[in-house]
This record gives structure tokens, sequence and C-alpha cells, in this order.
């Protein structure tokens, strides 16, 4: 009889424990560029705690594809640090080049931009004298062209390089794994390399479409690539072969962006207008415009597809909005200027997705 009831204990233990796995809605990692990285728990939504990364200014950040570990660019000494999500304890920092910025994860390699000639701070807008001296200056000098660092997380170090364009921000992958696709926001280019030997395949010139191509992201099918224009207040679309399909108007200054998990719906994060744009991915129609906070750059779905959280540097936040009602539901606190959010499990967002 005793050992009727254990066996039932145990039962009724493993299956409250397995119901209690599977309603875990997992974490999101938020990069804070006066501090680490906060940590959220997306069962209550609340911070739950702070990531020493062992240098300053985070920035770009991306889970591994098993969730073991968090990878972030760190502006001030050039690396990146690599995250035991386990213990939050940086188990390694490895160099990667000046003012790193993005990272992307691809089993078992992380690809950085890193940016050797940008020399920080906003950039002037287009016109304006510093953009002409800008470019007087830019006629005279070498201007040393920024590069993805090909990171061996096995290995911990450096192994190859793919050279973009003066100043890149975004990176993206094709469906197939074959290309890789980063924006170049000082020559106004988008470019196509191939992913094993580096070779540029294609550049697409954005100036008369619009100027400082930021976020880009590819279609869950494949078909057609999306290219935020910071200074265009659009967003490009190109097909599969980087034909230049059209574009759609959008807020001012549109920086991250992305598809919702099916492709139905694309989400730009409009910087100056202060808000989450909502475009019907087949016609391209704007569906709503939700007011945000200050200096929004980059967003994430949780992995549920539930709510999405957005990034707010200057207001001190990450926003919370209900996808779909589309309407902002709770702001957790961050007064560390967040700069981008990731999720594991992961899932769609302006800077991860799953592959």
């Amino acid at each position: 009889m005793k050992l009727t009831h254990l066996v039932i204990a145990a039962a009724v233990g493993m299956s409250f424990s397995l119901s209690t796995n599977a309603a875990d809605r997992g974490k999101a990692y938020v990069s804070n560029q006066d501090g680490g990285v906060s940590v959220i728990d997306l069962n209550t939504l609340t911070s739950t705690t702070d990531i020493d990364v062992k240098a300053e200014g985070p920035r770009g950040l991306a889970v591994s594809d098993d969730g073991k570990l968090l990878i972030v660019a760190t502006r001030e000494n050039g690396n990146i640090s690599v995250i035991d999500t386990a213990t939050n304890e940086v188990v390694k920092q490895i160099p990667v080049g000046k003012n790193p910025e993005f990272v992307r994860v691809r089993g078992n390699f992380a690809f950085v931009s890193y940016e050797p000639s940008a020399k920080g701070g906003p950039p002037p807008a287009p016109g304006s004298a510093a953009t002409k001296e800008a470019e007087s200056k830019d006629a005279d000098d070498d201007k040393e062209p920024a590069r993805i660092g090909i990171i061996d997380l096995k290995l911990g170090k450096k192994v190859r390089e793919i050279v973009g364009g003066p100043e890149t921000e975004g990176i993206e992958f094709s469906l197939d794994g074959k290309q890789l696709v980063i924006t170049n926001e000082a020559d106004n280019t988008v470019t196509v390399h191939n992913m094993k030997t580096g070779k540029l395949l294609k550049t697409i010139k954005t100036h008369e479409y619009g100027d400082r191509p930021r976020g880009v992201k590819v279609s869950p099918d494949g078909k057609t690539y999306v290219v935020t224009l910071e200074y265009g207040n659009k967003f490009m679309v190109m097909d599969k072969n980087f034909k230049v399909l059209r574009t759609v108007d959008t807020g001012v200054t549109p920086y991250g962006i992305a598809y919702d998990r099916k492709g139905e719906r694309i989400f730009v994060a409009a910087n100056k207008a202060k808000t989450l744009e909502v475009y019907d991915a087949k016609t391209f129609e704007k569906i709503k415009a939700i007011p945000t906070g200050n200096r929004c750059w980059h967003f994430s779905f949780t992995p549920d597809d539930k709510e999405i959280l957005l990034a707010c540097g200057k207001s001190d936040a990450v926003f919370v909005i209900d996808a779909e009602k589309l309407e902002v539901t709770k702001q957790i606190e961050d007064k560390k200027t967040p700069w981008g959010v990731v999720t594991y499990p992961k899932s769609v967002g302006s800077l991860d997705k799953p592959l």
C-alpha cells in the first residue's frame, strides 16, 4: 500500500513538474548601454536580475541555438562577452574589433559587425553642413570598411572576417544559409555576400529610395527582404534575388524591423515618430501605429507570440505590447538606457529569430 502511494505521489509530482515546465514562457535579455544586461522573467513580465558583462557599452546581443550562451557586443573594449545563461557569469571575452554592434548566431558561430572608422555619436542629417564636411573628408581619406567578424564559439576566437561597407549595421542570413545580407549606413548600400567565402555577390544602392539603411529581415518563406531606410522614412522591399520591388512610407526614422512568425505582418520601430508600426505583409498597408516611447530601436516577440517587448532607451523602459490588440499593456522600468532585446526560447524580432 505504501509503495502504491509512493508511485502515485511520484507520478503526480512528475506531472506537476512537466506542466510547470510546459507553462514556462522563458526569459528576455535586454542590453543596456549604461549598464549590463537585464533579465526579464516572461512569466511575470518583471525584471529579475542584472548580468555584469565585465565591460562597458553593451549593444547587440544574441542567444545560442541551445540557449546555453548569451553573446553580447561591448562597444568600449571591442569585444564580445560570452555568458553562461545557467549562472549569468561571463565565461570568456573575445576580441572582435573597434565598435562592435550587431550580433547574430548561427550554429557554433557568432557573426558580429564592427566599425573601425566609426567616430561615434549621432549621425548628421542629410544635406547638413556636418554631412558635407564629412563627405569632403572622406574624399581625401582612405576610410577603413566595416567588417563582420566570425567567431567560433567552441574555439573562443575570431576565425575570419567578411568586409562590408564603411559602417555596417544589420545582419541577416538567407533562408538557405548560403548568403549573408548586411546594411551599410554610411555609403547607403545593402551588400550580399557568400557565407562561406565572404565574396561580395551583389550591391544594392539605396540612395534613390532613402539614405542610411539600418534594419534588415528576410520573410519566413525566404521570398522577400525588407530594409529600413532611416533617412528616407521608408522601408524597402526586395525579392529573393535582391531586386527592389517597392518602398513603403513609415513614421520618422525607422530602425528595427521584423516579420511576425507567420509572415503575415511587418513591424517597424519608428524612432522619432515614437511608434511601433504594423503593416500587412502582402498589401503593405499600414494596420496601426502604436504610440510608444523615446528612442525605441529594437524589439522582440515573446516565444509564445503573445507580446512584443520594445526597448526604449530614452524612456528608461521596456514597453510590453499585446501582439493581437496592438496596444501597450505595461512598461518595465530600466534606467540604464535599454538598447536591444532578445529571448530564449528564441523568437522573432529585430535582432534575432529562430533558424
